[in-house]
C-alpha cells in the first residue's frame, strides 16, 4: 500500500467521522429540543458535533498511536 494511499484514507476516515458527528448532533439538538419546548438551534448543533468530533478523532488517534 503506498504512502499516497494511506493519506487518502486518513482523510476520508476524519471527514465521514466528521460528517457523522454533524448529523448525529443535529438530530440530538432537534429532539431535545422539541422535547423541552425550546426552539431548534443549528448553530448549538455545529459547536455540539465539532467537540464530539475533535474528541472522537483524539481518542482514535490515541488508540491507533497506542497499538503500534
Amino acid at each position: 500500500i503506498s504512502l499516497d494511499h494511506m493519506e487518502k484514507v486518513d482523510r476520508m476516515k476524519y471527514f465521514w467521522t466528521f460528517f457523522w458527528c454533524f448529523w448525529l448532533a443535529q438530530l440530538v439538538t432537534y429532539i431535545v429540543g422539541s422535547m423541552s419546548g425550546s426552539a431548534y438551534n443549528f448553530t448549538t448543533g455545529v459547536l455540539l458535533a465539532l467537540g464530539i468530533g475533535i474528541c472522537v478523532s483524539i481518542i482514535g488517534h490515541v488508540a491507533e498511536v497506542k497499538s503500534e
